[in-house]
C-alpha cells in the first residue's frame, strides 16, 4: 500500500493496445504515486489495484519502489501519517 509506482513507458509510446485499466494506471504513474493513491483515484478496491500493479510490474510496464525498512523498525513517517489520518476522523 505504501509502495510507490512509476511508469516505465514513455509519453510517446502507444499504449492503446493495453486494457483500459492498464492505460489508466500508466497515465497516473507518469508522476510517482502510491498504490493507495492509485486505488483512490481509480475508485477501485485496493486489492484489485494491487493485483493489476503486480501484473504490470511483471510485464515491465511499471516500476514498483518499495520503502526501505531499517532493521525491522517502524517507519516514523508512516506512523505520523497514520496518526494524522486518525485525528482527522
Amino acid at each position: 500500500m505504501e509502495a510507490l509506482v512509476s511508469s516505465v513507458t514513455s509519453e510517446y509510446q502507444d499504449i492503446s493496445l493495453l486494457s483500459p485499466e492498464y492505460q489508466a494506471i500508466i497515465q497516473l504513474t507518469r508522476n510517482v504515486r502510491s498504490v493507495a493513491e492509485i486505488s483512490a483515484l481509480l475508485r477501485q478496491p485496493l486489492g484489485v489495484v494491487r493485483v493489476l500493479i503486480a501484473d504490470m510490474a511483471s510485464e515491465g510496464l511499471i516500476r514498483v519502489h518499495q520503502p526501505a525498512l531499517e532493521a525491522g523498525k517502524p517507519d516514523l513517517n508512516l506512523l505520523e501519517r497514520v496518526l494524522s489520518g486518525l485525528r482527522r476522523l
